[in-house]
């Protein structure tokens, strides 16, 4: 069992390591790569398309503990609850999209960390991840002026959609 002071410092972090992460493997890209790595990854990119995260949700029993400690180490504020998003407090990402934090809504639901990405249709993206082996968890949902999301599972791991 993991302690509740470990627990907040590993959901605090999650996503400092996903934005890490992109930026270590950005300045590898830049620097350290051989041109045969640098055209595989160039065959493997379509032109013009780009990877947006546009809502990064945390589910935490410890809501405004994680929102505090989010706020100070980054300088940002953090709304009051919003109940289109569960009651989630959110903040803007640099990108223009939101990080939400909020409790459980369900006893049966655990604390995760769960990115949308972006997609211009979410039915098709949907229907990619069942061909992948996903199971849908919530199919396509419209939040009133915010958008339409959807949740999907694969490999254990929750994934999430979203379509502006």
């Amino acid at each position: 069992m993991i302690s509740s002071p470990l627990r907040l410092s590993v959901l605090c972090l999650a996503p400092l390591l996903l934005v890490g992460a992109a930026t270590s493997d950005q300045v590898t890209t830049a620097r350290g790569q051989t041109d045969a790595e640098s055209g595989i990854r160039a065959e493997n990119r379509v032109e013009g398309v780009a990877l947006k995260v546009q809502y990064l949700e945390i589910v935490t029993p410890l809501v405004n503990e994680t929102c505090d400690a989010l706020a100070k180490a980054h300088g940002v504020v953090f709304s009051e609850p919003i109940a289109e998003f569960g009651n989630a407090r959110t903040a803007e990402l640099t990108d223009g999209g939101l990080i939400g934090v909020r409790a459980p809504m369900r006893d049966t639901e655990e604390p995760v960390v769960r990115p949308y990405v972006l997609v211009d249709d979410i039915e098709a993206a949907v229907k990619a991840a069942e061909t992948a082996g996903a199971t849908v968890a919530i199919p396509p949902l419209k939040i009133p002026g915010q958008g339409t999301f959807s949740i999907y599972i694969l490999g254990g791991i929750e994934h999430g959609l979203w379509q502006l």
